[in-house]
C-alpha cells in the first residue's frame, strides 16, 4: 500500500484548486482550525461557501437543536451539524452549481483546558458527494489528542480535518489507504479510535474491517463494533455503565467459549448489582492483534472477518485491540467512567499473567505491578480448565503459583479481586480449540458438535479456517 505522503498545505491547496469541490465548514469548540488551513494556502474562494463557529451553547442550540444528554462533544451533535449544513448546501447551491461535488465538514471538539481536567477529544465528519448530483456519503471519526498544549492540539485538529477531507475525495476507493492517511503529519499526536464510512457509494464497505484497520495501522490501541457490525465508541455506549470483557482467540468460539460468555456475564451482573439501585451492564468480546497475527505473521482480513462473523452470530459486540496485556485496555477504558469492570479469562491465561508479572518484577516493584492491574473497581473472573496431561480440574483457587507470590495471590482471592466462575459446564471442558481447528482442516466431523450451531453455520458458509467440507468421521 504505497502512496505519496503529502504535506497539509499541499493537500489543502489541491482541494482549493479543484473547481469541482465546494462546501461549508462548521466547527465548534476548538476554533476554526480546519477552515484556516484552506484560507491560508490561497484560492479558497473556489472551495469554501461558508465557515462558522457557534461557540456559545445558546447560539448552537438555536441552529442545531439542543442535546438531551447535555453533552456537546458527542456523535449525535456532529450528525445534527452535518444534517443542517449539508441541507443548506443542497437548498441554496445545487441548482446554481450542477457540476460541483458538494461537502459539509463539521467538528465538535474539546481541547485540553488550563486545569487539565479535559484531556482533549472530539468528533469530526464530512458529508460528501463522490459525483455531481450523487447521493451524499458520511465519513465520521472520533479523535483523542495527545499534545499537552492547547494550541498544539488545535493545530493537530486543523491538520486532521484537512487529511479527512482530502482522504474523502482522493482515497475513497481505497478505505485502508484513507485510514492510514488520516495521521499524515500528526503521527503520535492523535489517536483515532472510531470510524464510520457510510452511504450509497460505500454499501460494500464493511465498517468492522475499517475498525480493525485503525488498530492495524496504529491509529489507536482500542476500537470496537456492536453485534450488528456497526462501529461504536466507548463514550457513547459505556459511559457510567458496568462492562465485562471476554478476551479470547475465538478460533473458533467453542461451546466452552459460549459458556464462558454466558456464565461469566451472569455472575458479573449478580456481583455488581447487589447494592445498586440501578444496574446497567454490558458485555463485549475482545480480539487482540497478537491473536490475529499468530498464524500468518500478519493480519488476514478474511480470518478477522470470519471471527467477527462468529462473535456477531452469537450476539456479541467486539473490541479489537493492540493490548498485549490487560493493563493497556484498562487504561483506555478508564477515561469513560465505567462503574465496574470485569475481565473474564481462562485459568491458563491467569497463570501466564501471574508468572509474567512475577518474573518481570523481581526488583521490589511486585506490589506496584499487581496494584496496576488489580484496582478497586476491577475484578478478574476466572473460568476453570481440565489439564490435558493430568486430566484434573484446575481453577483459580487450585492454580499453582510461584512461592514468592503465594500470599499476595491468596490476598487477591480472599478480597475477591480474582473470582472463580461458579457455574460452568464441566462436561464441555474436554473441548480444546486446537483439536477443533485440526478437525476442521482435516475434513472430519469431530468439530461440528463442539461449537455452537450458529458458529458452525458461519464456518461452513464462509469456508473459515481452511474448511472444505466434512467427509471423515474420526476421533481426536
Amino acid at each position: 500500500m504505497k502512496r505519496e505522503i503529502k504535506k497539509t498545505e499541499q493537500k489543502a491547496l489541491e482541494i482549493n484548486l479543484d473547481n469541482s469541490i465546494y462546501g461549508t465548514f462548521a466547527e465548534i469548540g476548538a476554533g476554526q482550525e480546519v477552515a484556516r488551513n484552506f484560507f491560508q494556502v490561497g484560492a479558497a474562494v473556489g472551495t469554501i461557501a461558508k465557515t462558522m463557529s457557534a461557540y456559545d451553547k445558546t447560539y448552537s442550540d438555536a441552529i442545531y437543536g439542543a442535546e438531551e444528554s447535555g453533552r456537546y462533544v458527542c456523535e449525535s451533535r456532529l450528525y445534527k451539524m452535518l444534517d443542517h449544513e449539508y441541507g443548506l448546501m443542497e437548498e441554496r447551491l445545487q441548482k446554481d452549481l450542477p457540476d460541483s461535488t458538494f461537502f459539509a465538514f463539521a467538528d465538535t471538539v474539546a481541547a485540553i483546558n488550563y486545569a487539565r481536567t479535559i484531556k482533549g477529544q472530539g468528533w469530526l465528519g464530512i458529508r460528501f458527494q463522490v459525483t455531481p448530483d450523487g447521493k451524499p456519503n458520511d465519513l465520521v471519526i472520533h479523535v483523542k489528542m495527545k499534545d499537552n498544549n492547547n494550541r498544539q492540539q488545535q493545530i493537530a485538529i486543523g491538520t486532521l480535518g484537512v487529511n479527512l477531507i482530502y482522504g474523502a475525495f482522493h482515497y475513497h476507493k481505497n478505505p485502508e489507504m484513507l485510514i492510514a492517511s488520516l495521521i499524515d503529519g500528526i503521527k503520535d499526536r492523535v489517536e483515532i479510535d472510531f470510524i464510520r464510512l457510510s452511504g450509497p457509494d460505500f454499501t460494500e464497505v464493511d465498517n468492522r474491517l475499517l475498525t480493525m484497520y485503525l488498530v492495524k495501522h496504529q491509529l489507536t490501541e482500542v476500537a470496537m463494533f456492536d453485534k450488528d457490525g456497526n462501529s461504536i465508541h466507548a463514550s457513547e455506549v459505556m459511559y457510567k455503565k458496568g462492562l465485562m470483557v471476554v478476551r479470547g482467540n475465538f478460533k473458533p468460539p467453542t461451546l466452552v467459549t459460549e459458556d464462558v460468555i454466558n456464565s461469566g456475564f451472569k455472575q458479573f451482573v449478580e456481583d455488581t448489582c447487589k447494592h445498586a439501585e440501578k444496574c446497567d451492564s454490558l458485555i463485549m468480546t475482545e480480539i487482540t492483534v497478537d491473536y490475529l497475527k499468530r498464524q500468518y505473521g500478519e493480519i488476514s482480513d478474511k480470518d478477522f472477518l470470519d471471527r467477527a462473523d462468529m462473535l456477531n452470530a452469537l450476539g456479541q459486540s467486539v473490541i479489537i485491540s493492540d493490548c498485549s496485556n490487560h493493563q493497556k485496555l484498562i487504561n483506555y477504558l478508564s477515561d469513560y467512567k465505567i462503574k465496574h469492570l470485569g475481565l473474564v479469562i481462562g485459568v491458563w491465561e491467569l497463570s501466564d499473567i501471574i508468572e509474567k508479572k512475577y518474573k518481570e518484577n523481581q526488583d521490589g516493584r511486585l506490589l506496584v505491578a499487581f496494584g496496576e492491574l488489580f484496582t478497586r473497581n476491577i475484578r478478574i473472573y476466572v473460568y476453570p480448565a481440565i489439564d490435558e496431561d493430568t486430566n484434573k480440574l484446575v481453577s483459580a483457587k487450585t492454580l499453582m503459583v510461584p512461592d514468592g507470590i503465594h500470599f499476595l495471590y491468596k490476598h487477591l482471592i480472599d478480597s475477591e479481586q480474582i473470582v472463580e466462575i461458579k457455574e460452568y459446564k464441566k462436561e464441555n471442558l474436554h473441548i480444546y480449540p486446537h483439536r477443533v481447528i485440526t478437525s476442521i482442516q482435516e475434513g472430519s466431523k469431530y468439530w461440528e458438535d463442539k461449537v455452537p450451531a450458529k458458529v458452525a453455520d458461519v464456518i461452513k458458509n464462509n469456508g473459515s479456517f481452511g474448511y472444505v467440507g466434512s467427509n471423515i468421521a474420526i476421533n481426536i
